[in-house]
């Protein structure tokens, strides 16, 4: 990498965060972090027993804490988890020391990729209405990131090529 920021990934949950932050972590040669893995190694427990015994706020303080403290490193690539952003602790730290780039897809590929599915709290017995709802008022916040990735019909090899022409060019 060529400086000390890190690259943050943010985005709706099955935007691709987790597969194209891996992807461009090994292209760049530096570690990837991903926190929603983080999160379950720390408390033990997927994240959808979290939030079922324990609660949003529980998984959310717990998000701040372990995304604030992976922050403080340097030269790696970083997958948020997708409500992560909306937090103004980690807002701030993203827009003020890191590149962020925002995974944006589609709604229709969003809704196909999360609507009914066990591992997405958030998600899973979510209607179609409330997904997007969750959708428009996340992309608000999500869009206030220093890049927009379109990735709607791409593959992730040329969302990878967009990423690293954006990240050589600025």
């Amino acid at each position: 990498m060529k400086s000390k920021e890190n690259i943050v990934f943010l985005g709706m949950m099955g935007s691709g965060k987790t597969s194209i932050g891996l992807l461009l972590s090994r292209e760049l040669k530096v570690n990837f972090y991903d926190i929603d893995n983080l999160i379950e190694l720390e408390t033990g427990m997927k994240i959808s027993n979290i939030f079922e015994t324990k609660g949003e706020k529980f998984f959310r303080d717990i998000e701040e804490k372990i995304t604030l403290k992976v922050l403080k490193k340097s030269n790696i690539v970083v997958s948020l988890g997708g409500g992560a952003f909306l937090n103004k602790k980690i807002r701030k730290e993203v827009l003020d020391n890191h590149k962020s780039f925002w995974l944006k897809l589609d709604s229709k590929t969003i809704l196909d990729r999360i609507q009914n599915s066990p591992k997405r709290p958030m998600a899973n017995k979510a209607t179609k209405n409330e997904l997007m709802t969750l959708i428009k008022k996340r992309s608000y916040i999500y869009s206030k990131a220093l890049y927009r990735v379109n990735c709607s019909n791409l593959k992730k090899k040329e969302i990878l090529k967009k990423i690293l022409d954006i990240y050589e060019t600025n």
